[in-house]
């Protein structure tokens, strides 16, 4: 994020608009396939308006190992830039 100071004015608003709206589209598109998946795995009939008490904790045991297999995909992905970083420094003799 450093390289956007060196942006004209103008095109720093632009870029972190640009910015904000791809972090949006990523939530939401983790949203929809968080619902999808649970949704598929643990709902298997429409027997009722609300879910039974199986399919809940279904879709709760469901969404929260999502969200911590999201979570974690996210950390290694930053390890594995931050040792990118590194051995292209390391190679530059930095």
């Amino acid at each position: 994020m450093e390289g956007v100071q060196n942006l004209p004015p103008h095109m720093q608003g632009e870029f972190m608009q640009t910015l904000e709206q791809m972090q949006m589209k990523d939530s939401l598109i983790m949203y929809n396939t968080l619902v999808e998946r649970c949704f598929h795995s643990c709902i298997h009939s429409f027997r009722s308006k609300s879910l039974d008490s199986k399919e809940t904790k279904c879709v709760e045991n469901c969404g929260e190992r999502y969200i911590k297999m999201t979570q974690r995909v996210g950390l290694r992905f930053a390890e594995h830039q931050a040792m990118q970083q590194k051995r292209a420094a390391d190679a530059a003799g930095v």
